[in-house]
């Protein structure tokens, strides 16, 4: 079966402990080298997940001439910088969301890609490769649960570790960025369309210097979505769509692993619950193999990068809202 051979940017712990493993047991991928700013570190992370090459920077790396495809998954400052080093390098590119600290930024990638036609570039939302996922997106778009008037979603987790780039500003961390574009990119998936106005709330918590705990409200044609994303409180998520006749709930949307037999999509109508079982997919490898296929076939990938400019749209105005305490306009 044809392989992609991938290179990973950097020894990040998303890519050692979910990407990476993912790729290896996907049916179209290779993990052929990884690099760090350290020769030493690179080494000892390919020899325990079993990888090939080490390189001791990622310029060494892109030069390598065997890798198709670079995964990067560097702090969000350096999404943009990297992702156009891989391209201008005759690399394919997998970036990790969000494309960039706002749409300027994101902006300047999207750009770059038009020096490249034959490359392929995409934005890392694995959750939309998930079974369940796929379920409720066409159960929503078949009129399940009648047309789709509401959505609430929360996901936060608890991280106090001073040091960690996500409590880091310089670096594009903080709740909005990291875990809130998931409630902002499924919204707009399951509307089909982009929000006319949003509201966005963050509650400063001492010390920090990223945001910690914020909220937003987005107003749809049809109706409106409602979202918390933290950082700092107990770890908990879920996704419920509501519509006109009907209820759909996840309760776990995003931390899918593979690691479960089944997963379930909740369909309430007049009070009765059905549950849909789906495979437990890892979300990683699936969205590895369609990346992949992208290539293979070169057809457009399953996620543009126009609808990564259009969640980092979306992103932008939130912040901006919660600075004026105001709506804004899209």
């Amino acid at each position: 079966m044809k392989k992609l051979r991938w290179g990973v940017l950097s020894t990040a712990k998303i890519g050692r402990e979910k990407v990476i493993p993912a790729l290896q047991k996907s049916a179209h991928n290779h993990i052929l080298a990884i690099s760090s700013r350290d020769t030493q570190s690179a080494r000892k992370v390919a020899d325990d997940l079993d990888i090939e090459d080490a390189y001791g920077s990622y310029e060494e790396l892109l030069a390598d001439p065997d890798i198709d495809a670079i995964y990067n998954p560097l702090p969000n400052h350096l999404h943009v910088d990297w992702s156009i080093k891989a391209l201008q390098a005759g690399k394919h590119v997998l970036c990790e969301k969000p494309l960039g600290l706002n749409t300027a930024d994101a902006q300047r990638l999207v750009d770059a890609t038009r020096d490249h036609p034959q490359l392929k570039v995409m934005e890392a939302f694995m959750y939309r490769f998930h079974p369940q996922w796929l379920l409720a997106k066409q159960l929503i778009d078949e009129g399940r649960i009648g047309k789709l008037h509401a959505v609430h979603s929360h996901f936060s987790y608890n991280n106090r570790e001073p040091n960690n780039i996500r409590n880091k500003v310089d670096m594009g961390g903080g709740a909005l960025l990291d875990i809130g574009c998931y409630s902002i990119s499924l919204s707009r998936w399951l509307f089909n369309e982009e929000p006319a106005q949003v509201l966005g709330q963050i509650t400063p918590m001492p010390g920090e210097e990223v945001d910690c705990l914020t909220s937003g409200i987005m107003e749809f044609s049809a109706g409106s979505t409602s979202f918390t994303a933290a950082t700092k409180i107990e770890p908990r998520q879920y996704v419920e769509a509501i519509g006109a006749e009907g209820s759909l709930y996840l309760d776990r949307p995003f931390y899918n692993d593979g690691s479960d037999q089944v997963q379930r999509v909740r369909i309430t109508r007049n009070r009765v619950q059905e549950v849909i079982e789906v495979p437990d997919t890892n979300h990683y490898g699936a969205m590895g193999d369609a990346f992949a296929q992208s290539i293979f076939n070169n057809t457009q990938v399953p996620t543009p990068l126009d609808d990564a400019i259009a969640n980092m749209r979306t992103i932008d105005a939130l912040f901006n809202s919660a600075a004026e305490r105001r709506w804004i306009k899209l």
